[in-house]
């Protein structure tokens, strides 16, 4: 696979799955509609502010890519843009409903964790529990022709571990095994100078108001 998309790219593509399949009755898209789902305050992140002009670009990148087309209804005048990135006679690449819905959600939020992409992917497929949920993605995961889907380092104070896309080519750090040993170069957490000091006033406040309650108790 050697998609190498950009984010604008994956934002696009995004777009046009998760409206194919939440509002088919809107699909294919206009421009104008393309924008705003590319703008959309909510199940985005990050959040954009694109213009016509932008995304008429990318539209134009992805379509030299053979991965969008221009479909409009006879005697229309507005240009309508739908995908051909899967699932279609066009693409080689052919995915589940649920590998689907799982790839478009990382287009749009980036990288999430099983029970993250169980939840925001309700509107696309239904995942009985999170347990089928990391069974789809160590599959997608897995896969002989090329992987789709990583698995990344857990973010400090986090249960999961997040999984991202492959579609924009490889991602750093990737996480064979969520308990191997951190090496030399593993990323970890600083505090500061005051943080520590506030600490440590905390810690002795509290000893002598344990002191305290232990004389008052040894005098009783």
């Amino acid at each position: 696979m050697d998609m190498d998309l950009s984010l604008l790219q994956t934002r696009v593509i995004g777009c046009l799955i998760e409206k194919e399949k939440t509002t088919p009755d809107q699909y294919p898209l206009t421009l104008n509609g393309l924008t705003t789902a590319c703008n959309q305050k909510s199940n985005r992140d990050p959040v954009m502010d694109l213009s016509d002009t932008e995304v008429q670009a990318v539209i134009d990148e992805l379509t030299q890519k053979h991965l969008m087309r221009e479909e409009s209804a006879f005697g229309s005048r507005v240009a309508k843009y739908k995908h051909r990135f899967c699932n279609t006679e066009f693409s080689e690449l052919k995915l589940s409903e649920q590998e689907l819905a799982i790839v478009c959600t990382l287009f749009l939020r980036g990288p999430q964790t099983p029970g993250e992409l169980r939840s925001r992917t309700n509107r696309l497929c239904r995942f009985s529990d999170v347990h089928e949920t990391e069974a789809v993605l160590q599959k997608m995961s897995e896969r002989e022709e090329y992987p789709l889907v990583v698995r990344i380092p857990r973010e400090p104070g986090k249960r999961e571990s997040r999984y991202a896309h492959l579609f924009s080519g490889e991602v750093e750090a990737a996480d064979p095994s969520e308990y191997s040993a951190p090496s030399q170069g593993t990323p970890t957490m600083r505090i500061s100078q005051e943080t520590i000091q506030a600490l440590e006033e905390r810690i002795s406040v509290l000893e002598k108001t344990v002191a305290e309650l232990q004389e008052k108790l040894a005098d009783e």
